[in-house]
């Protein structure tokens, strides 16, 4: 992100991010609303989806929905995060090397908090590499 002019470039974040969280809202609502079908379903005691060869159960849908639901939190929580280290002046800045974050990476997720070398280095701890 093209640091130059300060308060030009954190009103456009400040726009991305917002549209972020929007888009991100929009989704969990939508998730909800599939998630309250799907308990509906399993309250309709007649629904024997556990044997029906034609589509997925309910519990499936039920595990996949979570996932989507879960990944949208945390999702929403970078956003604010981003959103705070706006605020506090260390947006760009990677939270666990303090190094700068790539405006490329940046563009392609505006809640990144990690540099690209840090998120990677996360990554492969979390695997066990």
């Amino acid at each position: 992100m093209d640091d130059s002019r300060p308060a030009d470039n954190r009103s456009r974040i400040e726009s991305v991010l917002d549209a972020e969280r929007a888009d991100l809202e929009h989704s969990a609502e939508r998730t909800r609303a599939e998630r309250d079908d799907v308990r509906d379903g399993r309250a309709d005691a007649s629904a024997d989806d556990e044997h029906d060869p034609e589509g997925s159960t309910l519990s499936s849908e039920w595990s996949r929905i979570e996932g989507i639901r879960r990944g949208l939190s945390a999702r929403l929580k970078e956003n604010m995060q981003a959103m705070a280290r706006l605020t506090a002046g260390t947006y760009g800045l990677c939270t666990r090397c303090a190094g700068k974050i790539g405006a490329a990476r940046l563009t392609a997720r505006p809640s990144a908090g990690l540099c690209i070398d840090c998120a990677r280095e996360l990554e492969r701890e979390k695997s066990g590499a």
